[in-house]
């Protein structure tokens, strides 16, 4: 199954000029078309679920596009971009647990300065 993301303008500016992606297409929809009015995600594409924290992440890529418009440029509203540079070889690493090291010790550890954490 295909998954939805919202893209922030800084994020599509890299993937237009040819970045690796792991993104089969892009296309430029409003808020309005990805979100109910009860602040809900609803992808209009069949077999695409929302990724998680899929509303909060579209206001936020949203406020990107206001604060840089000139990003708005490389995809007309409504229109769907598939010549990314798509690659699975690199696989995105999703935050979870992480791995341990045996080898780290309390000498590792950078020394601060005395009045670092004083009240003074």
């Amino acid at each position: 199954m295909a998954i939805a993301e919202p893209i922030p303008s800084a994020a599509w500016e890299s993937l237009v000029q040819g970045i690796t992606t792991s993104y089969r297409q892009a296309r430029a929809l409003t808020l309005g078309e990805v979100l109910a009015v009860d602040g809900q995600p609803q992808v209009p594409f069949a077999g695409v679920a929302p990724c998680a924290d899929f509303a909060e992440r579209a206001i936020a890529a949203a406020r990107t596009y206001q604060r840089r418009p000139q990003a708005q440029q490389h995809l007309a509203l409504g229109q769907s971009y598939t010549a990314l540079n798509h690659s699975t070889e690199r696989k995105r690493l999703v935050p979870g647990d992480r791995p341990v090291r045996d080898n780290v010790r309390d000498e590792d550890n950078v020394k601060q300065h005395a009045h670092t954490h004083r009240v003074l």
